[in-house]
């Protein structure tokens, strides 16, 4: 039988894909015009105040003259956005805590550093920026209650999620245990953590917890945070693991049982590569949801970013500038957030099998 070679078939050209997109058809073109007469009516004004009124440099009374954005309000109170109540002269330190959760964050997030001893790195990184932070290497204690800012967030986002990873992943095994006191005790555990909010978790670990303790005997109050949001996030993360496994086929684990792996074997070599492959997407989006959430440490006297980014607004010199504040946090948390989602996709496609890459 002869062949016959067929041209490449011809992709449309960028240009011919927005506008087929936008205005392909009546309703795209109506959907298009308003968002554009939305766009007129909203941006003119928000970059004039922005960027053409701002003020960049000077005073809160140059400020209050121009009448536009006062970045200079930001300029001024950076580093205590940043670090909170953290002690000034010491503010290297939470820089530098910052830096070694950043780096590790980052190392982590290459597939070329994913071996075994990227684990143990893991809590000796945390540990060494939690010891930065205390001020173990000035030997100047600087206690936790006065952490804040952005290392606080990193830290506490950071550390709950790699430590809700194992509970959540034992959770999802007790869940489809066939032992049935295993298996109650995981669902009521799951249900539980998922049925009530985070805050309310936050107000248990701070409020009811201590009176749960021994006459003397105390918990540190970030310690007592930080195990409430793991143990709440390892509920989602379970759910999020169960549901990779069902995704994969019955015959993989079939499989490997007949090749005479034996069950755990089985479960940790065939099914359980796959099934956090599959999920990688909704990890992602937790994570991204629990570095959100961070915000409502400050129900428990905490001041995360966003929270010392509202009280910088309460300076008496610099008083009544929340705009700025709220503005400045949107923009480190969407940045963060956006890096995230975009390094999910990417990782998404790499780690895709040849035959789902095909198709896409």
């Amino acid at each position: 039988m002869a062949l016959v070679s067929l041209p490449a078939p011809r992709l449309p050209a960028p240009a011919a894909a927005w506008r087929k997109g936008l205005f392909g058809s009546r309703l795209n073109a109506a959907i298009t015009l308003a968002f554009a007469g939305l766009a007129a009516l909203v941006l003119p004004p928000l970059l004039r105040w922005a960027l053409l009124d701002a003020t960049w440099t000077g005073t809160a009374q140059d400020c209050a003259a121009r009448g536009g954005a006062c970045w200079a309000f930001i300029g001024e109170k950076l580093r205590f956005i940043l670090f909170g109540l953290y002690p000034r002269p010491l503010h290297w330190q939470a820089a530098l805590a910052t830096l070694l959760v950043a780096g590790l964050i980052v190392v982590t997030a290459l597939p070329r550093f994913w071996r075994a001893r990227l684990v143990l790195a893991w809590p000796l990184a945390i540990a060494a920026a939690v010891a930065v932070m205390a001020g173990v290497p000035t030997g100047q204690p600087v206690p936790t209650q006065v952490w804040g800012g952005l290392p606080l967030t990193l830290l506490l986002a950071t550390t709950a999620f790699a430590a809700a990873f194992p509970i959540g992943v034992a959770l999802a095994l007790g869940r489809r245990s066939k032992l049935r006191l295993v298996r109650l005790i995981a669902v009521a555990f799951i249900e539980v953590m998922r049925g009530v909010p985070m805050i309310a978790v936050l107000y248990v670990s701070t409020l009811l917890f201590p009176l749960m303790l021994p006459a003397g005997a105390s918990v540190d109050k970030l310690l007592r945070a930080g195990t409430a949001v793991t143990l709440f996030v390892a509920a989602y993360m379970a759910e999020i693991v169960r549901a990779g496994m069902q995704a994969v086929p019955a015959g993989q684990d079939e499989a490997a049982r007949a090749l005479g792996l034996g069950r755990w074997q089985a479960m940790r070599l065939i099914v359980l590569p796959q099934a956090l492959r599959a999920v990688i997407p909704a990890f992602v989006t937790l994570g991204i949801g629990l570095f959100l959430d961070t915000t409502l440490v400050i129900v428990i006297g905490l001041f995360d970013l966003l929270n010392t980014a509202k009280t910088a607004a309460v300076d008496p010199q610099w008083l009544g500038f929340y705009t700025e504040a709220y503005a400045f946090a949107a923009l480190v948390y969407f940045v963060l957030s956006f890096g995230a989602s975009r390094y999910s996709l990417w990782l998404e496609r790499r780690l895709a099998l040849p035959a789902d890459r095909a198709s896409r």
